[in-house]
């Protein structure tokens, strides 16, 4: 399976630093498969869909910054993107469902109840029904699932696509793990927003990541359950020590590919 590193939004708020939201586009045997969603047209559009939450991270408007405009550049069409999988459900990463009405959704159960029943005031902020409103065929997985690898287990939701729970960011986040021609990409949602937490390197020199303190703050003010951060940074740095291995955050675009 071919993998693209595409980029679906830019926040700029106010207070800290730009960053990108990095999504995975997927040729798979069954059709597009989307990792993350990143912004929707709609959000771009009127951002007033984003709530309070949006207002402060003020994302970029340009149209030509969405996993639609990224799918449309690749000489294919929304009808082509069969499903999306997300690591979790923050409007940042699942606005893009409005594009692609048709795909089947996968997530995780405990991450669709936090954002479906939520009874905590943050997480109603950070959840925006009206982005997967028009999503019919939402699939959840329960529990932690099968083996996979480095002690970690998940549920295969598509051949060779794998979704390990991982939690902190929020209550139901996961990790998604794509078995690439190149091979395996994991893309680590919101499990770390400086990639060099989990000893990252550049991907153009080889070089090892510097220490980003703005995305580190970032991670820290967003993360639900924060006890959790410093063991899924370990979880993440055994995963990138494999050379079989690629780990990519949603936020650092430090480790966007050269070429996609």
């Amino acid at each position: 399976m071919r993998v693209h590193h595409v980029v679906a939004g830019h926040v700029r708020p106010r207070v800290g630093v730009a960053a990108v939201c990095h999504v995975l586009v997927v040729e798979h045997p069954e059709g597009l498969v989307l990792v993350d969603a990143g912004f929707g047209t709609a959000d771009l559009v009127d951002p007033t869909r984003l709530g309070p939450v949006g207002r402060l991270l003020r994302p970029d408007p340009d149209p030509s910054t969405s996993a639609l405009a990224a799918v449309l550049a690749l000489g294919r069409s929304a009808e082509d993107v069969r499903h999306v999988v997300l690591t979790h459900l923050d409007f940042d990463h699942a606005g893009g469902l409005s594009d692609f009405p048709h795909a089947v959704v996968h997530t995780t159960a405990e991450e669709w109840a936090a954002a479906t029943v939520a009874t905590h005031a943050p997480e109603r902020l950070r959840y925006r029904p009206i982005q997967w409103a028009t999503s019919d065929d939402v699939r959840r997985y329960d529990g932690e699932g099968d083996e996979w690898r480095h002690g970690l287990r998940g549920h295969e939701v598509l051949p060779g696509i794998t979704l390990l729970p991982l939690r902190g960011h929020t209550r139901g986040h996961a990790v998604v793990a794509v078995e690439g021609e190149d091979g395996v990409v994991v893309h680590a949602g919101d499990a770390a927003f400086d990639a060099s937490s989990y000893g990252a390197r550049d991907p153009r020199t080889g070089e090892p990541l510097g220490k980003a303190p703005a995305l580190r703050a970032m991670e820290l003010a967003a993360c639900r359950q924060p006890w959790r951060l410093r063991p899924n940074h370990q979880v993440l740095r055994r995963l990138a020590a494999d050379p079989e291995i690629t780990v990519v955050t949603a936020h650092d675009d430090r480790v966007l590919p050269a070429a996609t």
